[in-house]
């Protein structure tokens, strides 16, 4: 097992390097009889706790008969609610669906009043309480998959109620950045304590994949704003963080196609994953394939083996296949490990 790991690693680490000639790894996911994931509630720890171990070990099974690029990792999975209510904000938890922050304050004049909490707070507490007993249980080695994570703007925009935040960027930038400010401290203090305790390589908080060091984040807010506030409001934090960590990689599902000259201004990206139609998608690989690996939401038509021959070089993709059961699974996997050899 650990030697499997090793090389599948190993594949990562030569993807990213653009002077190797890796360009694709393939993911393959297969739902049959998968465990029926709990909401990430607060009165649900010992579930969420049960259900990552359950999953840990299937991927650790899957290491003995299934050939792909899949590492194994410790779901500490969230909602987008976690930073927000670590400020204060109150939560929605549907019984249906993931929970989600309501805002806390209405206007410029609030900002200040907000204390910036530290890594004690309940909300992120919680995920330390259930990464320590997972990893307790595999053992040091043993990756784990981030929480979910917006950039510092984008929890501000969680906080501050969306009908006054935008027209505060333009009206009251001062208080925008006094906020982002303060989100910012807790996102680092957070990060540090995580990686001091957990190790510096992880799985991407969405979608799953492998970082040998850095951070990852989503980066949503930018589908409304202008290209001049990206790079006002946005670009200093994502340059600051992947300094900081030693690379980033972005997950974006905004329509957001007016921002993506912006991207290739973030230094040390490591990864983008565009979640949109099919159409867009297709204008992105080409336009991204001299600036950073991909991993988007669609890959290609018709035969999974047949993809990796529309992407010219130097497009560098990470190809993601859903399947039903085991044996489509080890059909795929024999002729993408064909395909790509």
């Amino acid at each position: 097992m650990p030697s499997h790991i090793e090389d599948r690693k190993k594949h990562w680490l030569e993807f990213y390097d653009r002077s190797s000639p890796r360009r694709f790894l393939c993911l393959i996911n297969f739902t049959e009889g998968l465990p029926l994931r709990p909401l990430p509630h607060p009165d649900k720890i010992r579930e969420r706790i049960e259900w990552a171990w359950r999953m840990y070990t299937r991927r650790m099974y899957n290491l003995t008969w299934l050939e792909d690029d899949t590492l194994p990792f410790l779901d500490v999975y969230t909602g987008t609610e976690i930073f927000a209510e670590a400020f204060g904000c109150r939560v929605f938890r549907p019984d249906n669906d993931m929970p989600f922050a309501l805002p806390l304050i209405q206007n410029a004049g609030e900002v200040s009043r907000l204390r910036t909490p530290d890594i004690s707070a309940p909300s992120l507490a919680r995920l330390f309480e259930i990464a320590d007993e997972l990893r307790c249980r595999a053992g040091p080695e043993a990756l784990l998959r981030l929480a979910d994570v917006q950039s510092s703007l984008d929890i501000a925009a969680l906080i501050w109620d969306k009908n006054n935040f935008y027209a505060a960027l333009i009206e009251a930038p001062e208080a925008v950045f006094e906020l982002v400010n303060k989100v910012g401290q807790l996102l680092r203090a957070f990060f540090d304590e995580w990686y001091y305790r957990y190790g510096v390589e992880f799985i991407a908080h969405y979608p799953d994949y492998y970082m040998p060091g850095g951070i990852t984040l989503s980066e949503d807010e930018i589908g409304c704003v202008s290209q001049a506030m990206f790079t006002k409001f946005f670009l200093p934090e994502l340059k600051e963080l992947a300094e900081r960590y030693g690379g980033i990689g972005i997950h974006c599902c905004a329509a957001a196609r007016h921002q993506w000259e912006n991207f290739t201004q973030v230094p040390g990206l490591r990864m983008l994953n565009l979640v949109q139609p099919v159409e867009v998608l297709r204008q992105a690989y080409p336009y991204f394939a001299d600036v950073v690996p991909q991993m988007h939401s669609w890959c290609g038509e018709g035969d999974p083996w047949t993809w990796p021959a529309a992407f010219p070089p130097p497009t560098r993709l990470v190809l993601q296949v859903e399947v039903d059961t085991r044996q489509q699974a080890l059909q795929i996997s024999e002729r993408m490990q064909q395909a790509l050899s």
